[in-house]
């Protein structure tokens, strides 16, 4: 019976006293009195409860590990970044916990460059945050249902396109960078990037042990590999650019292609919005070296491909 129907009782019971006790009202003072009985236990039985649940929050409190020091994580940040021979000027680091064989894993971020998940295993591993988000982004964008992939959560780590264009900074890319992605490693280890320009031609980047390399997307697709991030638009307005004061000043270019190159220079096709071509040689700084018209080119390299300009008649004897 609840408290509720149990004061009820009571008041019938007041109710009633004028009257000689009966068996029935008997009872309900019997029942009265089991019920207080039962609110007593019932209390007795919620105070064990709320003492059993504080014992509990006071053992797990006792069981749980106490924070780290960041002090002392950041000195073992430091000591497994020298074991992987990482260059990183800590500026912030988290422990992150340990695996099932007890090897410690970390996130750092660096005064300049990307940073790192570390994992104090033998020998020491990082890997790069970056890497870590376009490998993310890539799976992503395969399969949007896909369980989230691990990335750097560190608020020193969030801003990776910051850190890719400063990559493309140094490898020599003078255009205003709006793309950059990874796109996989050489042999030797090295990160391959994308560069995407506005309005032009982009670029692969690497690093390399003598500092970076970088490759124009003509080049890549010459090779057969991709510019995810570059139009045929772009590299037609790129060629342009560098016709400017040569014989073929005035075309208005609407493709081109990379035929090639050899000691006299690389070799260029454009066909222009007049329905002409020509091929173009160029140094090393795409400053153009000479034009053959399309017509005159039938031995040079493949010949023309972009354009059906008939070769130049013979003259007659």
């Amino acid at each position: 019976m609840t408290i509720k129907r149990f004061s009820r009782v009571l008041g019938v019971a007041t109710g009633l006293a004028i009257m000689t006790l009966s068996p029935s009202l008997a009872v309900a003072k019997q029942q009265s009195g089991s019920e207080r009985e039962q609110v007593q236990g019932e209390r007795a039985q919620a105070g064990r409860v709320a003492g059993s649940r504080a014992s509990q929050r006071r053992q797990r409190q006792q069981a749980a590990p106490a924070a780290p020091d960041p002090a002392v994580v950041k000195a073992e940040v430091e000591a497994v970044l020298a074991s992987a021979s990482v260059t990183c000027q800590v500026t912030d680091s988290k422990f992150m916990g340990s695996t099932a064989e007890q090897v410690k894993l970390y996130e750092t971020a660096c005064a300049t460059g990307p940073g790192y998940i570390l994992v104090a295993s033998t020998p020491p591993q990082a890997v790069d945050c970056v890497v870590l988000h376009s490998q993310a982004e890539t799976a992503r964008t395969r399969d949007p249902a896909a369980p989230p992939s691990q990335v750097c959560t560190l608020p020193g780590n969030q801003d990776v396109m910051a850190v890719m264009k400063a990559y493309a900074a140094e490898a020599g890319v003078a255009c205003t960078v709006d793309e950059m992605a990874v796109r996989g490693q050489t042999s030797s280890g090295a990160v391959v990037y994308e560069v995407g320009c506005v309005g032009v031609d982009g670029f692969r980047i690497q690093k390399a042990a003598e500092g970076w390399e970088k490759t124009e997307c003509l080049q890549v697709l010459q090779q057969n590999a991709t510019c995810a991030f570059t139009t045929p638009v772009e590299q037609a307005a790129t060629v342009k650019s560098w016709l400017a004061g040569s014989a073929a000043g005035d075309c208005d270019v609407q493709q081109v292609r990379l035929m090639g190159q050899n000691a006299n220079g690389r070799f260029y096709e454009a066909a222009c919005a007049a329905g002409n071509g020509f091929i173009a040689r160029t140094n090393a700084e795409h400053a153009v070296q000479q034009i053959y018209p399309c017509a005159e080119a039938e031995k040079i390299g493949d010949g023309c491909k972009l354009t059906t300009t008939p070769p130049a008649e013979t003259p007659q004897a």
